[in-house]
Formats: C-alpha cells, structure tokens, sequence
C-alpha cells in the first residue's frame, strides 16, 4: 500500500516547528518584561533560535513554500529581532536621555530656525512700540480689549500700577486658576506656532511675529506712563522662560516647512520626516519650558514683588537656560 504524499511544507514545518515555538515561547516571555527575566540557559538558546529562524525563513523563500508559512516566520524574525538587537531601556533612562542629550542636540541642531524666530519676535515688539508711539490706538489693533485685562490706553496709571503689584487676598486664592489658565494660553500659543510648520512656515512666522507685536504694545503702553522698568520685572521673571519656549516652538515649526518646500537631495517625505523628528524634541522641551513658566507666572511673579529679585530672577534663568540648551557637552562614547 502506498504511503500518502506529504507536502514539501507540511514536513518542512514538522522538522523545524519545534525550534520556532520555543522562541517564540522566550518572545512571550520577554514582552513587557526585562531581560532579567529569562534563565542563563534561555538567554542562551535566544540568539541560536533566532538564528534558526532565520535560516527555516530563507529557506522558505528560496524553495518557494506556502504564503501562509513565510508570513509567519518573518513575523516571527521581526519580533525576535527587536529582542535580540532592539535597546530596552527602561522609562527611567528614556527620560534622563531627553534631558541629559536629546532635548540639548536638538535645540543646537535648530539655532538657525530659533535665530528666525526670535528675530521675528522682537521685530514684532518693535514695531509695534514704534506705532503706539505715533498713535495709541494701535494698542487695540495688537491687544483686543477683551483680552486687555484692564490694561489699556484709557486706564489711569494708578490702575496700571496697582496691575502689577496686587498682592490680596482674593488675587491669592486666584492662582492657582490663574496659572492653570496662563498655562494653557501660553502652550496653545507655542503648539500652533509648531503645527501651523507644514503650510511651508509661513503660519508659524506670522504667528510668532504678532506675538512680539503684544508685548510691544504693552511695552509701550507702560513706557508712556513711567512704568517700564516695573512691567519688565513683572514679565520677565517668567517671561524669559516663556518666550524662549514659544521661539523655540516656532523654531520647529520653521524647520518643517523649510524641509518642506526645500528638501534638497532627499525625497520630500524623508527630509520631512527627518525634520519632524528633530522638530518634535524640540517642541516636547518647549512644553517643559511652558510648566516652568506657568509656575513662575501664576506663583512667582504673585508672589515675589521686590523689583531686584524678579530681575535676578529673569537673569538667572536666561543663563540656566543658556547654558543648559547651547553650552558646551563632554562627549560620550
């Protein structure tokens, strides 16, 4: 009596199958877990099964087995792969990485676009001084006078004063929903200027730019009434951590768009996709930046009223700052 015919596959898969269910065993073994996991014999026996696969799977392709077949050992090389050769580490180590290198490189890798963008913020202030002075009612053209805060050209200096001191009770039990929201007024600010990148740029430019323009008419407006040297304590001592997000928010979204219309000898979805990686870090700093300042806006500056300690304050971050994003690094191997 003759023996059935036995698939070329079928006794392919009975003479190897074995190897690949034990690895894939470990992979089970290892997701979500560490490597400590697996026993010295097991952390052995990883690397000479992932081996065996990866033999049964070239042999699989070269004798032109069933489709179902290769489908599964190259599932299974891939996920091997990533174990065997993938970095793990842990949540810990990713975060120290960003603070310690990534968030730096990337703020280094993009002085160009930040120079741009804080040209463009400080051109906006300027202008914008230049015009109130000639006429103040170009302060409500940069400020609405919904979102003026009381602040405007019709209020009395004394009022304009008493803005920048109030140290009662009632603005105390405030903060902490006064911080809350000039948090997320001032995020919503630098995540526009970093996702309006993709239309070329240009977005991003205009958005950074009418900002300086706010601050420059609200320069101006205080400037006029002896009030200079005040306000600036009163913005600074989170204002240099504030704008310097914002620039370097807009400073990511500069870089998407000049990827995008310029990507030279790349294809344009590898030079964006490129550009979107160092851009995204950047912004993820930006974003810490904008906690550091909401705090020191909501508390700090309610808190803290001497005149010299908020200037120590705006100096010494501009230097921490500084130093920590553009300041020189030991290389590590």
């Amino acid at each position: 009596m003759r023996r059935p015919v036995e698939l070329k596959s079928t006794r392919f898969r009975r003479e190897r199958e074995g190897d690949w269910k034990a690895l894939e065993t470990l992979l089970k073994k290892l997701e979500g877990a560490p490597v400590s996991k697996l026993s010295d014999s097991e952390l052995i026996a990883l690397p000479v099964l992932y081996r065996s696969a990866l033999s049964s799977l070239s042999v699989a392709r070269e004798t032109s087995l069933d489709q179902g077949l290769l489908d599964y050992l190259e599932s299974l090389c891939t996920r091997a792969y990533f174990v065997v050769y993938g970095a793990r580490p842990r949540i810990g180590a990713r975060v120290m990485a960003f603070f310690i290198h990534d968030w730096p490189a990337s703020a280094r890798a993009l002085w160009r676009e930040t120079l741009i963008a804080g040209g463009l913020f400080f051109l906006g202030a300027a202008i914008a001084y230049m015009l109130y002075q000639q006429d103040p009612d170009w302060y409500y053209v940069f400020i609405p006078e919904s979102m003026a805060g009381g602040r405007s050209p019709t209020s009395s200096t004394a009022a304009l004063a008493q803005a920048l001191g109030s140290g009662d009770d009632k603005a105390r039990d405030m903060l902490a929903v006064f911080a809350s929201f000039l948090f997320t007024h001032n995020a919503q600010i630098a995540i526009f200027a970093f996702a309006l990148g993709f239309a070329f740029g240009v977005p991003t430019a205009y958005l950074i730019l009418t900002n300086g323009c706010s601050l420059g008419a609200l320069m101006a407006l205080y400037s006029s009434r002896g009030l200079g040297v005040e306000l600036g304590g009163w913005l600074l001592i989170h204002g240099v951590t504030e704008i310097l997000a914002c620039v370097l928010a807009a400073a990511g979204g500069l870089r998407i768009g000049w990827a995008l219309a310029f990507p030279g000898a790349r294809a344009r979805v590898d030079a964006l996709a490129a550009a979107g990686r160092e851009a995204a870090t950047l912004m993820a700093g930006a974003v810490v930046m904008l906690v550091i300042a909401g705090l020191l806006e909501g508390f700090g500056r309610q808190l803290i009223t001497d005149m010299v300690a908020r200037y120590a304050i705006a100096i010494g971050s501009a230097l921490i700052w500084g130093y920590y994003l553009y300041g020189p690094r030991r290389r590590t191997r």
